[in-house]
């Protein structure tokens, strides 16, 4: 203010609304980008924070887990809103690639959540992730909501009830917003198969990997929600999932282990900004539980899994999960500023819903 000349600020007084304005957006791109910035808690405040989320799973009597993105990055799959996610970049104009994740494996996380509930300490997840790897931890079916589908799995629905098909690869390579075929077709009666993905727009309705019956149940007898590696800005919207009719002294307690702000996190009784794979390590520990070891040779996939007809042989690219790891996984995803002839994504799941989740600019 001091900088301006008379003229200056009489042109600001006579533009008084445009100078409100003006200060707002500004207020509004400084909010965003605090909520945007990965925060970490100091490792004395981590250890005391694991010690409270220790104590209440504990005396939790009906635990939910609620999963997102976040707990997969350590298996080499990119969340969206974090700085390197997807959608960031996309959001800057830079490239990502698209990738198989034959590779991919449960991470540390999964394993900590199977063993949880195989204790009876965690009794339903509820996942937004596409990727497979609580089914591939060894989490059984029934303890499990897919709210946004499997990649792995595509479904006949004109069989009653709806026939299931667990296959080895992506099925979702030639799938999209509003275009699920998958190419292949059911041995039983002919039908086209579809994959399971819930994009941008779309509301999921399959009994199963869905099970929305599963996760209201869970939500309406939990006392206690943990939240890992979620940005919430899509959970929040499933109003069944939060129990908001009840009084706020009767709804579950909140607890959010994520690195980035959330729009739950004022009503949390504990936030944790720290990786889920640190947290739940130093979880078990307090909980005096060993971390099972992920073996791919026993991944339940290979016993769900149904063989393809013989016509459908040559009807996918992706490749295909073996029992025995090969190479270690190099990441193919594309990196900030990573070689400008990276293809866009593909595929039906990862990385959909950026475009349709953008607000179109009117043109005068």
């Amino acid at each position: 203010e001091a900088e301006r000349s008379e003229e200056d600020t009489s042109v600001l007084v006579l533009h008084k609304d445009t100078v409100e304005e003006l200060c707002k957006r500004k207020i509004r791109r400084i909010e965003l980008q605090r909520k945007q910035e990965e925060l970490f808690d100091t490792a004395d405040d981590l250890k005391s924070k694991v010690w409270h989320l220790a104590a209440a799973v504990k005396q939790a009597k009906h635990l939910v887990v609620y999963t997102g993105a976040g707990i997969s990055t350590a298996a080499s799959i990119p969340d969206y809103r974090g700085p390197n996610g997807v959608w960031t970049q996309l959001q800057k104009g830079r490239a990502v690639s698209s990738s198989d994740l034959s590779k991919a494996e449960p991470t540390l996380t999964h394993m900590c959540i199977k063993m949880l509930n195989k204790e009876m300490l965690v009794k339903h997840v509820v996942s937004q992730n596409c990727d497979g790897l609580h089914l591939r931890s060894g989490l059984p079916r029934h303890a499990l909501s897919e709210l946004h589908g499997n990649m792995f799995i595509e479904v006949c629905t004109c069989c009653s009830p709806v026939r299931e098909y667990v296959r080895l690869f992506d099925v979702t390579e030639r799938t999209s917003l509003h275009r699920h075929s998958t190419g292949r077709r059911c041995c039983h009666c002919g039908s086209e198969l579809r994959d399971t993905i819930v994009h941008f727009g779309e509301r999921g309705t399959l009994e199963q990997p869905l099970n929305w019956k599963g996760a209201a149940e869970a939500a309406k007898m939990a006392d206690v929600i943990l939240c890992l590696g979620s940005s919430l800005k899509v959970l929040k919207k499933y109003a069944c999932l939060w129990c908001m009719n009840k009084p706020a002294s009767k709804r579950p307690k909140l607890y959010i282990i994520n690195l980035q702000w959330t729009p739950k996190d004022d009503l949390a009784v504990l936030k944790i900004n720290a990786k889920c794979d640190d947290v739940m390590s130093l979880l078990m520990e307090e909980l005096h539980l060993q971390i099972p070891v992920y073996d791919r040779a026993e991944d339940p996939i290979f016993n769900l899994a149904a063989p393809l007809r013989p016509d459908d042989e040559d009807s996918h690219t992706r490749a295909v999960i073996a029992r025995h790891a090969g190479s270690p996984k190099e990441s193919s995803f594309g990196e900030p500023g990573g070689a400008a002839e990276a293809t866009a994504v593909q595929g039906g799941w990862f990385g959909r819903g950026y475009g349709k989740g953008r607000k179109k600019k009117k043109t005068a």
